[in-house]
């Protein structure tokens, strides 16, 4: 992925709180979060669940609603049940209709994989791909706490992966928005570690559960160890993309820049040029959802451009309805 020298657009962003500037620091921030980072959690905050209150009702276990999803005791047909939940085996053994109960999963173990790296800043829109990243984070930590389950977060910048044991509540929602508010700088590092941090989620949580992946999903090394979380985990990724990333104006001669390695080059973008890189571009949106895909992930799309709340809550909007109906998502 390249990015432009030239600055991306100033001013506040149209469908989040106004950013903060970063702090530098050497490593993952400890200790108590500045007033201006803080500031701003509290907005973004107020505002997610402001949407969640006028959207979502009744009970939901967050992102994973609906009767459960884990087989339960037999018992036999009601008027009123459910046809789709009858237990054909127990039903043809005692020639008495049968309906099979699901257990509903009440404590849940979440994990956000959540990527600011360097190529994670970068956004031509009000609001840049870490913005968006850390929008799209918090959304599901609050909707994972609303059901009193526990979030754990791995969080990666370029090589440095920082783990963040599971915990219950909002607490550990706002901790885990906090350092990803103030990451160490990755700028000429490499790529992000994805693969690294999957597998580290797969070495701690030994238990079925969870895991949210938010990151642009640069390169490939992620795929092989996200098909290997998906086996034990129900996995969620969202994929984090800006508009110039997928189409590019004929701008004429432009410095391009990879934050990842630090290498620039010029380059005259003509049309030509341009009907190249989107084609280039296509095939890698194939190829990331491709990868998805076969780790049985649901997918998020979210852009700079979009309403990155509203693409949150129609999926999970989606999910209810499929849970009441007995259905199965599409992947």
């Amino acid at each position: 992925m390249v990015t432009t020298s030239a600055g991306r657009p100033t001013g506040p962003p149209t469908s989040m709180p106004a950013a903060v500037a970063r702090p530098a620091p050497r490593g993952w921030v400890q200790g108590p979060t500045p007033d201006t980072v803080a500031e701003h959690l509290r907005s973004l905050e107020l505002m997610i669940n402001r949407r969640l209150d006028g959207v979502l009702h009744g009970n939901h276990q967050g992102l994973t609603p609906g009767h459960g999803s884990e087989p339960g005791e037999s018992r036999q047909y009601q008027p009123g049940d459910d046809v789709r939940r009858i237990d054909w085996n127990v039903t043809a053994r005692t020639n008495e209709t049968f309906v099979r109960e699901q257990i509903a999963d009440r404590d849940l173990l979440a994990w956000l994989v959540v990527d600011v790296s360097a190529t994670m800043n970068f956004g031509t829109q009000a609001n840049d791909k870490a913005q968006t990243a850390m929008a799209a984070a918090a959304t599901v930590g609050f909707l994972t706490a609303r059901a009193q389950n526990r979030l754990g977060a791995v969080l990666v910048a370029g090589p440095r992966i920082h783990v963040m044991q599971p915990r219950a509540g909002k607490n550990q929602v706002r901790a885990i928005l906090a350092a990803l508010a103030s990451p160490p700088p990755a700028e000429g590092l490499g790529r992000a570690d994805l693969a690294g941090a999957l597998d580290r989620v797969g070495a701690i949580a030994t238990r079925r559960g969870f895991v949210a992946v938010v990151s642009d999903f640069a390169g490939d090394a992620w795929i092989e160890p996200l098909g290997r979380t998906g086996i034990r985990h129900e996995i969620l990724a969202i994929p984090i993309t800006d508009p110039r990333e997928l189409d590019v104006p004929p701008i004429g001669l432009v410095e391009l820049v990879d934050p990842a390695t630090g290498r620039s080059r010029e380059i005259r973008v003509t049309a030509k040029v341009q009907r190249r890189y989107a084609e280039v571009a296509a095939e890698e949106r194939d190829r990331r959802l491709a990868g998805m895909r076969r780790a049985h992930a649901e997918v998020i799309e979210l852009s700079t451009a979009d309403d990155w709340l509203g693409s949150i809550v129609r999926h999970v909007q989606r999910k209810r309805v499929q849970a009441v109906r007995g259905g199965v998502m599409p992947r």
